[in-house]
């Protein structure tokens, strides 16, 4: 007899280890939870839910501290300069050259020859509105380039969010499982003070009490963890009060999508610099010069005024031209392969967002079909075990499957809400 009670309470700890791992690795929505409710470390990052908080508002104050941001400003100050250059009068700068000569080191006669050129390079043939044609697309781009990055930190905020929502599950389920293995362990104890039990029922409820410790413990590790991250990304402690979004009801990809918006700005930025580069080349462009003489030939003649005006025309320069017109092909071709791979991404990420939702709503009704009957069978089992028709260790098997029930059921929920906002983000809405 004693020896195939050891082997039961062999098989228990054995049993109760395995099911704390895979416990360990899971539950619902956010709340604040503080240092004193039944916790084992020391603390907890803080986390204030503010009701005055929206998602949006949070969305906005997040963009404004990304980093990327910088780039965005810089991409605005480069349209900037390209729109003054395609208002400025002349296609290029303008240059002043000074010449004077005189003999007074030489042969010392009074000879003496001055001069001033201005030169500039006007617009050729369709050069000035192909640069403001580039001015104004790369004004698109920037401004695209702007919902993008909001787009990208939208999925960060709503990834760190439903993140927190998972922990808080866990950490909430955690407690749950404290909660019950106190109070059967409790009684448990009293059984075995009467004698109702053996002493090792005490030691295989003491047992199943340190392993929802241990999980306690991973809980609480996990919401540190990531509220760090959420604190980092938002650079706030302050969370919305609700975060749920309702299900897009738009049903494709289409060019609204602010990361297509993006891309197909800059390539038309691309082309239209294709354009321009056809059209330019400040050096071996014609250049107008003006200027003005003056000039004597001895010291008893008298100075001699004059003023003219000249062209330069270069030729031959369509050979040096073609490489900058093809870098900027190249550039063009390079983006359109971009797009490309964006779209097929894109519509990737849209059906792996739909099979999640439709995983997730069969999940969660299963999920509370075996909650349900969980609970039923682990209570009916509580009372038998009450009676002593069943051994402790059959309880705590039921126990476990009742529990990780639940866990499971409110993992679904929180999993569900996380999916539709996956769901807007891989459609481009932003929250």
């Amino acid at each position: 007899m004693n020896g195939r009670y050891r082997f039961n309470f062999s098989l228990a700890v054995v049993w109760l280890a395995v099911s704390s791992l895979a416990l360990a690795q899971d539950s619902g929505l956010l709340q604040t939870v503080t240092p004193q409710q039944n916790l084992t470390l020391e603390h907890l990052d803080p986390i204030t839910v503010d009701p005055q908080l929206s998602l949006p508002q949070l969305l906005e104050q997040t963009v404004e501290q990304y980093p990327d941001r910088l780039v965005n400003d810089a991409l605005l100050q480069e349209a900037n300069a390209l729109k003054v250059r395609g208002e400025g009068w002349f296609a290029g700068s303008a240059a002043l050259a000074l010449d004077y000569y005189d003999d007074r080191v030489a042969s010392d006669r009074g000879s003496r020859d001055a001069s001033a050129l201005l030169e500039f390079t006007p617009w050729s043939w369709g050069q000035r509105s192909a640069a403001q044609a580039v001015a104004e697309r790369a004004e698109r781009a920037a401004l695209t380039q702007s919902s993008a990055i909001r787009l990208e930190v939208a999925r960060l905020l709503r990834e760190a969010l439903w993140d927190m929502a998972l922990a808080e599950s866990r950490l909430q389920q955690a407690k749950i499982n404290i909660d019950v293995s106190e109070k059967l362990l409790s009684k448990v104890r009293r059984r075995v003070t009467l004698g109702d039990l053996p002493r090792t029922d005490l030691l295989l409820a003491e047992s199943d009490h340190l392993q929802n410790r241990s999980l306690l413990t991973q809980a609480e590790a996990e919401v540190m963890h990531s509220r760090k991250t959420y604190s980092v990304l938002t650079q706030t402690t302050r969370v919305p009060a609700h975060y749920q979004e309702a299900m897009s009801e738009r049903g494709q990809i289409d060019d609204s999508h602010p990361f297509l918006e993006a891309i197909n700005a800059l390539l038309a930025r691309k082309q239209a610099s294709v354009e321009f580069a056809k059209t330019t080349d400040t050096i071996n462009q014609p250049k107008i010069n003006i200027g003005g003489r003056t000039s004597r030939d001895q010291r008893d003649n008298s100075d001699l005024q004059s003023a003219g005006i000249g062209v330069v025309i270069p030729f031959g320069h369509a050979t040096y031209d073609a490489p900058e017109i093809a870098a900027a092909q190249l550039e063009v071709s390079q983006v359109i392969a971009q797009r490309q791979h964006l779209m097929r991404q894109l519509e990737k990420n849209l059906h792996e967002a739909e099979h999640a939702l439709t995983v997730t709503r069969t999940e969660l009704e299963i999920a509370r079909a075996m909650k349900a009957l969980a609970n039923q069978h682990y209570q009916m089992m509580e009372l038998s075990f009450a009676a002593g028709e069943i051994n402790l260790l059959d309880l705590l098997k039921i126990q476990a499957r009742s529990l990780e029930a639940a866990r499971y059921a409110g993992e679904q929920e929180v999993k569900l809400q996380r999916n539709i906002a996956f769901f807007n983000q891989s459609l481009g809405v932003l929250p």
